[in-house]
């Protein structure tokens, strides 16, 4: 009896991109074939469900071995056991750190520590991601940090460097590490209605203008604490407040600028003062509740998104026209993160 096979021979590994997705979202293989089916698999490869099993269970074998060099992204260009093209290595590389927002909230400013992954099983069943994504992303985020903490230079470009991820991405987890490091408290109840690209965009501003990174890119260690310099030096713009006549003077200079161009002028000219205190005499620079002394009341008055930004805008710009204020960079260098961060955190 004889039998005609086909037969084909090839080095390059075979990787389905929409499989491998269901393998970082933590699916089973029983789970990702029936996903598959229901997608349509069966008719588009013309196979029967064992074939499709077959070839599930030998992609998920596949991702699990390249598992260990996708957690030392610099050695899968390098390894010989997988003849994988540079583009597909960058795809199995972006993907295995990509994350889940929703995820990245819960453990956002928490410890990277044995005791947060126990309390995977909790974001688990809160966020509806499966434990296994949880836990491979978890451990990303503590291997991230734990190799840029040891390094001087660029917070984004070291972990470019050593993660080969792109920019967004890593801009990304900077954010993280940057929270991991200050353990600004993100998980307060008044806060909950942020996202995380709220606090990521607010912590890519700190970085850039308000840590000792900021202004040494190559310091000794991690360069994302705040600049202590810059944090003592702040108490000099106290004076727009306890200076009579400045504050007059301000005041009169954002009135003009402001009159009959927002709704809540009224209520600004009455509590110019308070507002004004509540820029410039903060105690918690090491903490988010000094963007919400300002966004608070702001909300509680109902002042809207428009209203707010002409204010911030005046406010800072009528500041370089008060002759007798001596501290026009560290203010500069100051407001414009408050305000960035102001406006990115109003959700009125």
């Amino acid at each position: 009896m004889s039998m005609e096979l086909d037969v084909f021979v090839g080095n390059t590994t075979v990787l389905d991109q929409d499989v491998y997705q269901l393998w970082l979202d933590g699916h089973t293989v029983s789970d990702a074939v029936r996903i598959r089916m229901e997608a349509g698999a069966l008719q588009e490869c013309e196979a029967n469900a064992e074939v499709l099993h077959s070839d599930t269970t030998d992609q998920f074998r596949t991702f699990q071995m390249c598992e260990r060099l996708l957690q030392s992204p610099s050695k899968v260009a390098n390894q010989l056991l997988f003849q994988i093209p540079p583009h597909r290595q960058t795809m199995l590389i972006e993907r295995y750190y990509e994350f889940d927002s929703v995820f990245a909230r819960e453990v956002l400013g928490k410890k990277l520590s044995k005791g947060t992954k126990k309390d995977l099983d909790d974001i688990s069943s809160k966020t509806g991601i499966a434990l296994k994504s949880c836990r491979r992303q978890f451990d990303n985020f503590k291997r991230v940090f734990k190799v840029v903490e040891e390094l001087k230079g660029p917070l984004v470009e070291n972990i470019q460097r050593h993660f080969l991820l792109s920019d967004v991405l890593a801009r990304d987890y900077a954010a993280i590490v940057f929270f991991a490091n200050s353990r600004f408290e993100a998980g307060k109840r008044k806060l909950q209605y942020l996202s995380f690209q709220d606090f990521a965009f607010c912590a890519g501003q700190l970085i850039s203008y308000w840590t000792v990174g900021a202004v040494d890119n190559m310091m000794e260690d991690l360069d994302v604490d705040l600049e202590k310099d810059f944090l003592h030096d702040l108490k000099d713009l106290k004076v727009l407040v306890n200076d009579k006549d400045m504050l007059d003077q301000h005041k009169s200079l954002v009135c003009a600028q402001l009159r009959g161009k927002i709704k809540v002028f009224s209520e600004m000219e009455a509590n110019f003062k308070v507002r004004s205190m509540n820029v410039t005499h903060s105690k918690y620079f090491n903490d988010y509740r000094f963007f919400f002394q300002f966004i608070e009341p702001c909300r509680s008055d109902k002042w809207t998104f428009g209203d707010l930004r002409l204010f911030l805008k005046h406010y800072s710009s009528s500041v370089h026209t008060l002759e007798a204020f001596r501290h026009q960079v560290i203010w500069d260098r100051y407001m414009g993160v408050i305000k960035s961060c102001i406006l990115k955190m109003y959700h009125d």
